[in-house]
């Protein structure tokens, strides 16, 4: 999620646990402990994909923010003794603080290595969009609040009133990602389309429009939409993975760990000279987030992995935002997911 709704729940979350002691002075130190998993950002990588596939790397193990929960709160203990509030609650509410942000970020799709040194498929869970004003906007008012008027009972109240429904709504997109893909895999299903995998992710600001990819076994997937208001079928477009172009980056290191990270959720395009692989995960169809070209063809035709650079990449803008937003309510015109779609390869 992006900084300042991991900063407003840190604070929310120290500002409830401690507030009635530390005062306002909570709401500082939970917005900057709530930070620390994203100094990761600091280091520097040799490539695009590096930098993409290490962030939310070991800053963002459950193992690690454990550690240096009991690290901080031993040195607090042991400096400041006289401290009025136990050893265990100060230990609880830096350890939430801390693990509530890489586990916030796991409700996105982007991927978090929640348990790392451990390899498992980055978790990507996809039931909120990396900016959702709705889970925001509630705990930057409790903060607000307690900011004027101070750590009060009330104030405390509505910290904890904005945390419980912050949470919910989590759990309310986790119910429109699997309704979204009910929906998709029934409509599929009921045109004679085999479906191998597929995956629902939120649309810009909202969980009420979704995105559905979804894979068939003959190399192609679907760019679908859906709404929770939809009556009709949902729209979809069929696009080529274009896998055989893809084998020119078999056994490449940096091309199997984006395999990994994205859970092999990967288009590839042949651009001019260039091989282009893209993440099918994030943006839409034509405008997906990450691209990168990855190698190159030789005079004689073969191609050559090259270090990863970011391919420019259309990201759409207003226009396309009033379409998406437009379409919560109404399936009438469909999005044009064809037209879009032309953008990859260009």
């Amino acid at each position: 999620m992006d900084s300042v709704t991991q900063a407003v729940l840190g604070a929310g979350i120290q500002g409830a646990m401690l507030g009635r002691v530390q005062g306002r002075r909570a709401l500082i130190y939970g917005a900057a402990l709530a930070t620390v998993p994203d100094l990761d950002v600091l280091m520097s990588y040799p490539d695009p994909v590096s930098l993409m596939t290490y962030h939310r790397g070991f800053s963002h193990s459950v193992f690690v923010l454990t550690g240096l929960a009991v690290l901080l709160a031993w040195l607090i203990r042991k400096y400041w003794p006289q401290a009025p509030y136990s050893g265990r609650r100060l230990f609880l509410t830096i350890w939430l603080v801390l693990v509530t942000h890489p586990i916030l970020d796991a409700f996105t799709v982007y991927g978090t290595q929640l348990f790392w040194p451990l390899t498992p498929t980055p978790e990507s869970w996809s039931a909120v969009f990396i900016i959702d004003p709705i889970y925001t906007v509630p705990l930057l008012l409790g903060v607000l609040f307690a900011i004027a008027f101070g750590l009060t009972r009330m104030a405390r109240r509505l910290l904890v009133a904005a945390l419980v429904f912050s949470t919910a709504y989590l759990g309310f997109g986790l119910a429109g990602r699997m309704a979204a893909e009910h929906r998709v895999r029934d409509a599929m299903q009921g045109q004679g389309i085999a479906v191998a995998e597929l995956r629902a992710i939120p649309m810009p600001f909202n969980t009420l429009v979704w995105r559905v990819i979804a894979k068939t076994s003959d190399g192609h997937y679907y760019e679908a939409v859906s709404s929770l208001f939809d009556r009709d079928t949902p729209e979809w477009v069929r696009l080529p993975l274009n896998l055989e172009a893809g084998k020119a980056l078999a056994g490449v290191p940096l091309h199997e760990r984006l395999r990994w990270f994205t859970d092999d959720w990967l288009r590839y395009d042949i651009v001019g000279d260039a091989l282009v692989v893209s993440d099918l995960r994030m943006g839409m169809a034509g405008h997906y987030t990450f691209r990168f070209k990855m190698a190159e063809r030789a005079p004689d035709g073969t191609w050559n992995a090259v270090t990863p650079s970011v391919w420019p990449t259309s990201r759409g803008g207003w226009n396309e935002l009033k379409l998406v937003l437009g379409r919560v309510l109404h399936a009438q015109p469909p999005l044009p997911l064809a037209q879009w779609s032309e953008l990859a390869t260009k």
